[in-house]
């Protein structure tokens, strides 16, 4: 990657007029740009170029794209993050794709602009991880953000990016009660995402994993009414 490129980004879709559209924005915005308008040809993009973000359409020719993300989740060492685009109506497949691991989603039609922002957000939450941060410890729950490592009783749990950032914010401050709207902006870098059902989901995830109880949680808690606070 030359010094002077902000990042390397995938666009995947189907319509050209969207990957030259939303390629340009990127370009202007100091990224390296590859493009793809199908399932195969964004998983061979992606295995060649390593990008460090795929923009993903998830309705693609042949493989769709939750598939593509799948398929790049097991296959490579390192999945980059994932932007998903979908429409109004594809609402339980944003879910599905949250819960799959997917970083953020736009949904069609949007602001080329919006997108960027929406990249470089993802980016700067997936950067490099502070080597000096001390871990942040709770009982037998343990979060190490120099490894970005979490520990219950000994046994590493698996997290997503997103997962890791959600619960080293919220751990680091425990009983602070923070809302959705808060936590959109801290953890995801924006404030003008209006849907923050995504917040709920990876809070449901984080439960999933962590509590002995996902339904009885006692350590990330609903503040009923106004949002959430991680309990030491």
């Amino acid at each position: 990657m030359e010094e002077s490129s902000t990042g390397k980004v995938l666009v995947v879709d189907d319509e050209p007029t969207i990957v030259d559209v939303v390629g340009r924005y990127l370009e202007r915005a100091g990224f390296e740009v590859e493009t793809a308008f199908d399932g195969p040809a964004a998983i061979a993009q992606a295995i060649e170029h390593r990008p460090d973000l795929i923009v993903l359409d998830l309705m693609l020719p042949e493989i769709g794209g939750m598939e593509v993300m799948r398929i790049l989740r097991e296959d490579l060492p390192k999945c980059p993050a994932i932007i998903l685009l979908t429409s109004k109506s594809e609402e339980s497949d944003r879910l599905t794709g949250l819960r799959r691991g997917a970083d953020d989603y736009v949904v069609k039609p949007f602001s080329p602009a919006e997108l960027v922002a929406r990249v470089e957000a993802v980016l700067r939450r997936v950067s490099p991880p502070d080597e000096t941060a001390d871990p942040i410890r709770h009982g037998d729950l343990v979060i190490d953000p120099s490894q970005r490592i979490v520990t219950l009783a000994g046994e590493e749990v698996t997290l997503t990016q997103l997962e890791f950032d959600l619960l080293a914010f919220i751990a680091s401050r425990p009983g602070q009660v923070f809302t959705r709207d808060h936590l959109m902006e801290e953890v995801w870098g924006h404030s003008f995402f209006t849907d923050t059902g995504t917040v709920t989901v990876h809070i449901r995830r984080l439960r999933a994993k962590l509590e002995a109880d996902p339904e009885r949680p006692a350590r990330i808690e609903t503040v009923w009414g106004v949002g959430y606070r991680f309990r030491s």
